[in-house]
Formats: structure tokens, C-alpha cells, sequence
């Protein structure tokens, strides 16, 4: 019988700003089985903040928690099965979330490096430019120490479909989730959606102290010009439980 899903969900507007990022950095947060998925020969890192609504875990909707926003650094690899098939997916360096629950239940179902913090968001449709293209603000923030750190961003014109080959698809079509779960063995989970469409971004900016947020190495890579900026306007996803990659080891339970 094929696995069912273990969260359903729509993920909504799309911020996805990313980095060029030093190969030797990301190799500090590969699990074991998979390998640095490179864009022309470069390593990216993306930071991406978006809108989780309409969620459901085994079908069932949990008391105020089924829509609240999200913001999580991850950076892109591939793994190669059997079969020869090449899965690509990402790794998540940190995921910030509103609610404490919400990231227990992921840092134990799925060892995932999820954060609870206060968190808001705003969007704000502006008036359309003189060509008719609809402007609008997305603001996602979070709180720490007291201080409010945020991703804004500014998109002013209408989706369109992915181009193939594009920077775009290269960032959004990643449908596996790694996660090292101990030294040597590593979960792998399958994301799945229809591709989304994309707008360019006309402005944005992610204002934090990263040394703190991220660690000190990732300060020059995340102040550097991004590569990439665009805003994704999602769809329903849906989360399939974690498998253990091939070839990697669990250490025995104690």
C-alpha cells in the first residue's frame, strides 16, 4: 500500500531569496548519503519565508494551528538511488516558527532544526503601475531578544510559469527533505506540489544579525548580493513520513 501523507498543507507566497554560498560551509550540514546539488557549478543557499494555511497531520486539523508563518536558511543536494535515479532535496540549517508545539513535533518526527519564536506577517496589495502590473508587499517577521528581524519584500507584477532550465526552477523543484538523525544515519522525506508560479522581486531584504541567528560563517555569504530573488505563489503540498536512506546507520537504541 503507497504511504499516505503525514501533513497536508498549502504553502502560500513564497519568499525565496538565495546566496552563492563557499562549497566548505554547506559540507558542515551535509548528512551522510548525499552530495552538494550545485546550480552552474555553485553551491546556493536560499532563505525562505511563506505562509503554512489549511494544515492537517494524518488528516486531522490541530486547534490553532492550522495556518502560521515560516522562515527557514536551507541549502540544495541530490542523492542518487539504486535504481540510478538522481532525487534532489534540501537540508534545512534552521526553521523558525511561531509555535512551540509546531517545532517539537518536527525536531522529534523528523529531526529537523525548527525554532519557536513570535512571529507576524503582513501583505499589502498596492495600487497597479501605469502598465497594470499589480504591486504587492510581503513582510515576514520574527522576534529575538526583544528585537523584531525580518524579510521584506516588494513583487510588482503578475505570476507567470517557471522557465525550464531557469534559476527559479532550479531553487523551487527540490521534492526531498534530508535530515541527519545522529552521526551516521539520515531520514529522507518526499515533498509533493505542482510547480508554482513565480514573480521577480523589484525589492527585497532580510534584515537580522545573522552571526547570531545563523553562526558566524554564514555572516559574508547572507550580506553578499543575492543570486536570486522571486516570490513563489505556492499551492497544497503534502508530506509523506521519513525512510531511512540506504547505506546509512542508526546507532542501536539505548
Amino acid at each position: 500500500m503507497a504511504a499516505r501523507p503525514f501533513l497536508t498543507a498549502a504553502w502560500r507566497d513564497l519568499i525565496m531569496l538565495s546566496w552563492a554560498v563557499d562549497q566548505r560551509l554547506l559540507k558542515t550540514h551535509l548528512p551522510r548519503g548525499v552530495e552538494l546539488d550545485l546550480w552552474k557549478g555553485e553551491a546556493l543557499a536560499s532563505v525562505v519565508a511563506f505562509r503554512f494555511e489549511q494544515v492537517r497531520v494524518r488528516g486531522v486539523a490541530v486547534p490553532f494551528h492550522t495556518a502560521f508563518p515560516e522562515v527557514n536558511l536551507r541549502f540544495y543536494v541530490r542523492r542518487r538511488t539504486a535504481e540510478g535515479e538522481w532525487r534532489r532535496g534540501v537540508v534545512f540549517v534552521k526553521e523558525l516558527v511561531p509555535r512551540a508545539a509546531i517545532a517539537l513535533v518536527a525536531r522529534k518526527l523528523y529531526g529537523e532544526p525548527y525554532e519557536a519564536l513570535p512571529m507576524r506577517e503582513a501583505h499589502v496589495d498596492g495600487i497597479a503601475d501605469d502598465e497594470g502590473r499589480p504591486r504587492r508587499t510581503l513582510l515576514y517577521e520574527w522576534q529575538r531578544d526583544g528585537k523584531w528581524e525580518r524579510v521584506i519584500a516588494l513583487a510588482a507584477d503578475a505570476p507567470h510559469p517557471m522557465r525550464r532550465g531557469s534559476t527559479e526552477e532550479f531553487i523551487a523543484e527540490h521534492y526531498y527533505g534530508y535530515t541527519a538523525r545522529g552521526p551516521r544515519a539520515t531520514r529522507e522525506y518526499r515533498v509533493a506540489h505542482p510547480p508554482w508560479n513565480v514573480v521577480p522581486l523589484a525589492e527585497c531584504f532580510l534584515e537580522a544579525d545573522i552571526a547570531s541567528l545563523y553562526g558566524q560563517p554564514w555572516v559574508e555569504p547572507l550580506t553578499q548580493a543575492p543570486v536570486s530573488t522571486f516570490l513563489a505563489d505556492g499551492s497544497s503540498v503534502q508530506v509523506y513520513p521519513g525512510v531511512d536512506v540506504p547505506g546509512t546507520e542508526r546507532s542501536p537504541a539505548r
